[in-house]
């Protein structure tokens, strides 16, 4: 230090100024971002992995896989790659709802009063991500440059993250790769998202007035709602359940969760997970509430009259069927309703190996149950054979089995179910029928080493036409369509031939034809040159037409679960706020004097130019 101080004084007096001015701002910046913020902490805490995740963990093998338990209303729940049973799951009643959604609201009266730096602890002990935790002992400023930060403290969903995957595996029979992508990618990102921007998105808002309200301050605000609930897929179960926990957290409102009886399993660890972040910040841990019950229940959570906002994500049948009843309560949804999601690959691609390792993922992630999967790869002529060529031989080749089980490399998972196998078999018959071919797959796949469980074959079906059903049905299933397009805009054309419009994806190279379909694309997301990528950035994620309506994820979506509030209050409070003008006054005593006033007051406000002081003019000679 003595050397550094002699240093500093043998430097100009500018110089050594502003060396200063420079540290200074370096101490305050550190003590702003880094000694302050210890309210926002995260607190370590732990929850028993359960028995199944174990390696040598045995269990019976279902002869007939089924959620149904005979003789009983609880959920069956078993492993989808190998029909092994992993638990017994009660279905909530109706009185059972009405228990959750009252606790939930009693819990939510104080979680409504949290901060945002109380609301980002419970997310930040969620990730455990903590840039700073090494830094917040009282060092001195050098002192810091000796910390070792790969010593980072404890973080649970990222330390965590073999566990996790390994339930989600269970439950829905995905690969740990799959789960990897899928559930804890997503996840990381929608909490360090929120725990950075969050605040932001919904801090009050200043809103322009207008001359005759100059005196006015405008603003809106984003409140809490209360009780929410989510209607969730069973296709990501982890990601599902913790993204609109995140949203409706930091919003501060409680949540009611309801997951699919398809992973009624994992939904009760990961709802363990959960409700242990809140407890160990010292918060109720019923602010989440799950709930797994069967169809014919449900109606009783989205008409409850507790509920102030609903997000769907499902089909469109079952949509009709939550909007129907969620019309009793007047309740508002975000539906989210699957796609048909296309993939425009133009002549001008360098790289085509590039672009197939990217189709290749967006066909058969989770086997291919994925919301925002490639189900449609809309080609131009050149391109069409190269790309069929490549495709082909690299289906071929994908692995499908149980990577939980299997000592070699597994490609694709298994599906959640096998009730759809003779309808995918249907639709890709009845499209070889019109001409298409199928060059790969094509049927259900009984493993050698795992009969019950549910794969079907990865599928390349090409020669495709707009008029198949299975180029107008979502598949959800690991089955590659390739269409054929004339033209740019025949592309554009076969892309919109749908009624499904979430997300697409174009490929090429001329920047004037990737902005021509990103913008003449019917749809509520598009990737250029990638697929999903808008997802892992946490921007609005949902659909159009029949894919549904409302966002989730991003600043949009925060917003969409509060109640936003306009709030006009005077600028100078005391010193000038409205007072009604004596002609205008109830009673009123001369109706020419006030209509003469009001035309005043309309010119004064909105007319342009002088034409203003005619109406300053007629204010006065009606007063």
């Amino acid at each position: 230090m003595d050397h550094l101080f002699a240093s500093l004084a043998e430097l100009p007096t500018s110089a050594a100024s502003a060396f200063l001015v420079s540290v200074v701002l370096v101490l305050i910046a550190f003590k702003w971002t880094v000694l302050d913020n210890d309210g926002e902490r995260p607190v370590k805490f732990s929850v028993p992995i359960p028995e199944q995740c174990s390696p040598s963990w045995k269990a019976e093998i279902l002869q007939e896989p089924s959620i149904k338990t005979p003789g009983s209303s609880a959920i069956r729940c078993y492993c989808p790659a190998n029909g092994r049973l992993l638990g017994l799951v009660n279905a909530a009643t109706p009185d059972g709802i009405d228990r959750a959604v009252g606790k939930a609201k009693e819990a939510q009266l104080q979680w409504a009063k949290t901060t945002f730096k109380q609301r980002r602890r419970v997310l930040r002990t969620l990730l455990q991500y903590d840039h700073f935790s090494l830094y917040r002992r009282r060092t001195l400023p050098w002192e810091f440059l000796s910390i070792d930060v790969h010593n980072a403290e404890c973080r649970y969903v990222l330390d965590h993250q073999d566990s996790i995957a390994t339930v989600a595996c269970l439950d829905s029979g995905k690969t740990k790769v799959d789960a990897a992508l899928g559930e804890i990618l997503v996840t990381v990102e929608k909490l360090k998202w929120t725990i950075q921007h969050g605040e932001k998105a919904l801090r009050p808002e200043r809103r322009p007035g207008n001359f005759l309200l100059m005196y006015k301050y405008n603003e809106v605000r984003w409140e809490p709602l209360g009780v929410v609930a989510a209607s969730v897929s069973w296709n990501y179960p982890f990601h599902n359940f913790i993204s609109p926990l995140i949203s409706t957290l930091f919003t501060g409102s409680a949540l009611v969760l309801k997951a699919s009886e398809n992973t009624a399993w994992s939904t009760q660890h990961f709802a363990h997970i959960a409700k242990a972040a809140l407890k160990a910040c010292g918060h109720s841990p019923d602010l989440i509430q799950p709930v797994v019950c069967w169809p014919q229940t449900a109606n009783h959570l989205t008409s409850h009259p507790d509920i102030s906002h609903m997000t769907f994500i499902g089909s469109r049948p079952v949509a009709y069927h939550v909007a129907s009843s969620a019309a009793k309560s007047l309740t508002p949804l975000c539906l989210e309703l699957g796609g048909k999601d296309p993939a425009v690959i133009l002549d001008d691609i360098r790289d085509l190996g590039k672009v197939g390792s990217i189709l290749m993922r967006g066909i058969f992630q989770s086997a291919g149950q994925n919301c925002v999967g490639i189900e449609r790869i809309i080609c131009l002529p050149q391109i069409y054979p190269r790309l069929i060529t490549l495709l082909e031989s690299r289906i071929r080749a994908l692995r499908v089995g149980s990577s939980l089980d299997a000592a070699e490399a597994v490609d694709v998972g298994a599906m959640i179910t096998d009730n759809r196998f003779s309808q995918l078999e249907d639709l890709i018959a009845q499209a070889c029928k019109q001409g298409a071919r199928c060059l790969v797959g094509g049927k259900r796949y009984s493993h050698p080493k795992y009969p019950q469980g549910h794969y079907f074959s990865p599928t390349l079906l090409v020669d495709v036409t707009a008029s198949m059903r299975i180029a107008q049905e979502e598949v959800f299933a690991p089955i590659g369509i390739v269409m054929r397009a004339s033209s740019l805009p025949n592309a554009i054309e076969l892309a919109n031939s749908t009624p499904h419009a979430l997300g697409a994806s174009v490929f090429g190279t001329r920047s004037q034809d990737l902005e021509a379909v990103a913008s003449g694309v019917h749809a509520g997301m598009v990737s250029i040159n990638d697929f999903g990528v808008y997802y892992a950035v946490s921007l609005p994620f949902g659909g159009v037409k029949d894919s549904g309506y409302g966002r989730f994820g991003g600043q949009e979506g925060l917003r969409s679960l509060c109640n936003t509030k306009a709030v006009c209050r005077d600028r100078w409070l005391g010193l000038l706020s409205t007072s009604i003008p004596k002609p205008l006054d109830y009673p009123i005593k001369n109706v020419d004097k006030a209509w003469h006033m009001c035309q005043g007051v309309v010119e004064l406000g909105y007319a342009e130019g002088w034409k203003r002081l005619g109406g300053l003019w007629k204010i006065i000679t009606s007063g």
